[in-house]
């Protein structure tokens, strides 16, 4: 197979990952949505951004937005909690995916990124916003949250170290 050849069965690849991908996407959403029936998840959406109030970070003077009662949107965090279980799962198919069809070590690493940072965020929404978080925990999850961005973007690192020379 010439190069371009294999560059046209790259391309091809990479849209047919990103069509299943965008296809995953919306039946998560439209999962989720059906999932937190019998509650309206449109309307908890809509309550949990109208409660945003300037509120102050317990123990310091920095005041950040959080929701007026941290507590009461169980709901939405449930919902939050599926959609990046769901992701991960989707990273994982994307990247057997991406292993069997041989895709660029960029793609890869970016999919070993996200698998990090969807199962992260799934497991810190357990740990802290589970059961009616507290102010002091609304804040610790959004630290944890950006700790674990930092840890998705180390993996992809570490996917691209070899490939150094």
């Amino acid at each position: 197979m010439n190069v371009s050849a294999q560059m046209r069965a790259s391309k091809l690849s990479e849209g047919v990952i990103s069509a299943i991908s965008v296809g995953a996407f919306f039946i998560l959403i439209g999962t989720i949505f059906v999932l937190a029936q019998p509650n309206s998840l449109w309307d908890s959406i809509v309550n949990f951004f109208s409660s945003f109030t300037v509120r102050s970070v317990p123990g310091t003077d920095i005041y950040l937005p959080a929701p007026s009662n941290t507590a009461v949107h169980g709901v939405l965090y449930t919902a939050a909690f599926q959609f990046c279980l769901g992701l991960g799962v989707l990273q994982i198919l994307l990247l057997m995916i991406r292993l069997a069809v041989r895709s660029p070590l960029s793609k890869t690493a970016e999919t070993v990124g996200n698998l990090v940072f969807w199962f992260g965020a799934a497991y810190l929404i357990m740990l802290f916003l589970n059961a009616a978080p507290s102010l002091t925990q609304w804040f610790m999850f959004w630290a944890s949250l950006l700790i674990m961005l930092g840890l998705s973007f180390f993996a992809r690192g570490m996917v691209l170290l070899p490939r150094r020379k």
